[in-house]
């Protein structure tokens, strides 16, 4: 039983020395094997590797992939015309020599990720303190991203290299500090309040431009309608005088009769009309006395009907 144990024992201490020999390192990662303290071997290729047992040699392990640093400080910049404006901005880069970035930046993603934020928000202050806000805000924005990307390339490359690559830096925010950002604000709304009152009062002016020359186009619409409507009656009371005129011409005393008769007419147009007077002593009633020659039979007719009214 004693030699079982200690086989099985031997066993399990041999598992777990040789557990300890093996490590796998990520096609993500860089492995940096360490010896006593000292970077013994750096591994870029993804696979199973070996190394001594603890504490002859220890590992860890870098990111190989690209990272991204995002500002975290909120402090204002002055511009060139001492404008204090907030930035908010991002970095793109990467470890490319991991045993440069060991020796010169630190241990993990977080040291270098400490160490650039500091060097590109002083890379973009300086820039920052050239340029004007409506240069910051322009076209030539580009520009200042490309000098702070270049400042910050010296910086990691410099003297004593961080073993990284800067890929890119981006604005991805410009404005003023809070304070005035309100009164900016307000400017903007009397501004386009100013604008609007404006263009209310020059579209109200326009309003009464147009109703006014509406109403005076009716007028004369108006105007002109009613002056032909006089000019086409008068030529038709003229027509029909002159058709009238023709007609009795022909015969005058049966004229004189016919318009006799459209006065009785006008004169007794209802059934309650009542007229006392003489007819032999009014010239009105000649025509029921007969007095016109060659009319009596109407006459008769007329005057027999003269009295049913």
């Amino acid at each position: 039983m004693n030699r079982i144990g200690f086989i099985v024992t031997s066993l399990l201490v041999l598992l777990a020395l040789l557990s300890s020999m093996l490590f796998v390192v990520d096609q993500r990662q860089f492995g940096v094997v360490y010896a006593l303290g000292q970077v013994k071997e750096v591994i870029s290729e993804p696979g199973l590797k070996f190394k001594l047992p603890p504490p002859l040699q220890n590992v860890s392990y870098i990111d190989k992939r690209l990272l991204t640093l995002d500002s975290v400080d909120t402090e204002p910049m002055l511009t060139a015309e001492k404008q204090r404006v907030v930035i908010d901005w991002y970095v793109r880069w990467r470890i490319s020599d991991p045993l440069a970035y060991i020796r010169n930046v630190g241990l993990d993603e977080t040291a270098g990720a400490q160490q650039l934020n500091r060097v590109v928000r002083n890379a973009f202050q300086e820039e920052i303190n050239r340029r004007t806000v409506r240069e910051l805000l322009s076209v030539r924005r580009e520009q200042l991203m490309q000098d702070v990307k270049r400042e910050v390339q010296e910086v990691v490359k410099g003297a004593k290299p961080w073993g990284i690559d800067v890929i890119d830096v981006r604005i991805t925010r410009a404005d003023y500090v809070e304070a005035i950002t309100e009164s900016v604000y307000r400017r903007m709304e009397a501004e386009r309040k100013r604008v609007a009152n404006e263009l209310r009062s020059t579209g109200g002016a326009e309003g009464e431009k147009i109703r006014a020359d509406a109403d005076r186009q009716r007028e004369i619409t108006v105007a002109n309608a009613y002056r032909d409507a006089q000019k086409v009656k008068g030529e038709g009371d003229a027509q029909a005088a002159a058709v009238y005129a023709e007609a009795f011409g022909r015969d005058p005393q049966f004229a004189q009769f016919y318009r006799s008769l459209e006065a009785y007419k006008a004169s007794f147009n209802k059934k309650s009309d009542v007229l006392v007077v003489d007819p032999a002593s009014v010239e009105f009633f000649r025509a029921y006395r007969g007095g016109l020659s060659g009319g009596g039979a109407a006459a008769g007719a007329a005057a027999g009907a003269g009295p049913r009214r």
